[in-house]
């Protein structure tokens, strides 16, 4: 059998057994390299999202008082609408009333 460039059997397993090993290498887990300054990127970023978080709590805040606000207003709208209403059929309900009695005391008459 032809052997390429003098390799014998032996040397392609090995060869071999070095590219399966390299293979797997590359699916071990690395070993973690410890930030020395992973603390502070921690504390920084929780600061911030602290920060966020208030400003979103306050723009919420703000957010329902102006719909607080407006339903009073419209609630309030309402009610002199309402009054407004109630005064209209109350005049012409004595409009009609007026209107019967004098009927009748025409009819007395």
């Amino acid at each position: 059998m032809f052997e390429p460039k003098g390799m014998k059997h032996a040397d392609r397993q090995a060869t071999s057994a070095a590219a399966k090993k390299a293979l797997l290498e590359r699916f071990k887990p690395k070993p973690t390299v410890i930030d020395p300054n992973i603390e502070a990127r921690k504390a920084a970023a929780a600061a911030e999202l602290e920060k966020v978080r208030a400003e979103r709590n306050a723009e919420r805040e703000t957010k329902r008082a102006a719909a607080a606000e407006v339903e009073r207003l419209r609630v309030e709208d309402e009610a002199i609408t309402q009054e407004a209403r109630d005064l209209d059929l109350r005049a012409k309900q004595k409009e009609a009333r007026d209107l019967r009695y004098a009927a009748r005391k025409q009819k007395r008459k």
